[in-house]
């Protein structure tokens, strides 16, 4: 039975504000578990002392995640999104909990097997990443913008959560014995716990609240199939009325959708080769001694999360939200001035200038992110919307993987780096 909301315009639907959190709490989820990787990387640099863990677990994470979204998106109309992202996030809660099961078992020595062990439940990580990212930002493009920014939002919570924390932590317990692997503990727990929740709230919450409903029927009356199992789940049956007019299923191909926002891909995907050949990597091996000692590269990664996650509230200043498609393509370019910003303040400046280039690096990342990913969408049906959110998705997982790579440049002529 349809609900009988269904027809009613979506300003005037409950639970709006109610969605908007649960998408901060579903992008939290969606990179959690990632971000207490790289935050707790001092720990795994004192396990692993040899084996360069923030570039090469970063490194084994891309991989996994560029080929799955890409998999995925491919077949992205065919594949049910409501399975596909109780999968995702499953495979988080799961792969989270490996990992303090494997620090158990190997009582936190390092080696080569329990490297090997760590870079495979990081792989895992990767294959989550593709499937909750692509399938959350696809499904979420189809209803209003103010979801897709929470979502993006939450992802920047998640790095400025697992910072504060990891700042708490090592101040709770770097005087005592295993003070590293008993913040780390905590940090995986907390992880642990916060992605069984997504999963409880992506299962049971958000799709019986009456705008996500409407959203839904409304993609499936344009032809989508995707969210037959959502409308399903939230009590709304025998859709199949809904698609099978072809009129109705006729969409622009994947193809099409990506010659009409190559510049919106290809922006996105610069942004995130300019972050991630900087972060985290080059802020742990690259920015040398001062007087934060061992708190400096957490300190500078604290601020990348902070700022990255003010930037994702800017768009919602409209002056400051950026639509002109030329003028994001400026922003996007305009960035890597930073890169001899960053080289030139790492050989010669101080910590506070390294801590303010650190700031403008997170909210233009925020921000520049933000605006493409709500604006792109912007004129197309739900099942284009869909297919749109997952085309931008591996672009995004590309740059970042391009990123990665190019982080290694930074160790060319620098001692003892191999």
């Amino acid at each position: 039975m349809a609900d009988r909301n269904e027809n009613q315009a979506p300003e005037k639907l409950q639970g709006k504000f109610q969605a908007t959190v649960v998408c901060c709490i579903l992008g939290i989820g969606a990179l959690v578990s990632w971000n207490s990787i790289l935050t707790i990387a001092d720990y795994y640099y004192l396990v692993f002392p040899d084996y360069h863990p923030s570039r090469v677990l970063t490194l084994v994470y891309q991989p996994f995640a560029l080929g799955t979204i890409v998999i995925l998106a491919y077949h992205e109309s065919k594949i049910d999104t409501r399975k596909r992202n109780l999968f995702g996030y499953i495979l988080f809660t799961i792969s989270t909990f490996s990992l303090i099961v494997l620090d158990l078992a190997t009582k936190g020595r390092g080696g080569v097997g329990p490297y090997i062990g760590l870079c495979l439940i990081v792989a895992s990580f990767g294959l989550a990443d593709a499937t909750v990212q692509g399938g959350m930002i696809g499904d979420l493009s189809l209803m209003c913008p103010e979801f897709i920014q929470s979502f993006m939002a939450g992802l920047a919570v998640a790095g400025a959560l697992t910072s504060g924390l990891r700042l708490i932590t090592k101040a709770a317990f770097d005087n005592s014995n295993e003070g590293q692997r008993k913040g780390a503990m905590i940090f995986l727990g907390i992880s642990t716990f916060i992605e069984f929740l997504c999963v409880l709230l992506y299962a049971y919450v958000f799709p019986k609240l009456p705008i996500v409903k409407y959203y839904r029927r409304k993609a499936a009356l344009e032809g989508s199939k995707t969210v037959s199992a959502d409308l399903a789940a939230a009590g709304i049956q025998n859709q199949s009325d809904l698609t099978d007019d072809d009129s109705k299923n006729q969409r622009l191909s994947n193809k099409q959708l990506l010659l009409q926002n190559i510049d919106y891909a290809v922006n996105l995907a610069l942004v995130y080769v300019l972050t991630l050949s900087i972060f985290p990597g080059f802020l742990y091996e690259n920015t040398g001694k001062h007087g934060l000692g061992a708190w400096y590269a957490l300190v500078l990664v604290a601020m990348y999360n902070c700022w990255d996650l003010v930037g994702r509230y800017t768009p919602l200043v409209k002056w400051l939200n950026i639509e002109n498609r030329k003028l994001l393509t400026v922003a996007v370019l305009s960035r890597y001035l930073l890169i001899p910003a960053f080289y030139f303040t790492a050989k010669y400046g101080d910590q506070g200038w390294m801590i303010m280039l650190i700031s403008v690096l997170g909210l233009t990342n925020g921000h520049l992110t933000v605006c493409i990913l709500t604006a792109a969408p912007k004129g197309y049906k739900g099942p284009e919307q869909n297919a749109l959110g997952n085309l931008l998705v591996i672009f995004l997982l590309g740059g970042i993987f391009a990123g990665v790579a190019l982080d290694w440049l930074w160790l060319i002529g620098k001692k003892d780096a191999f």
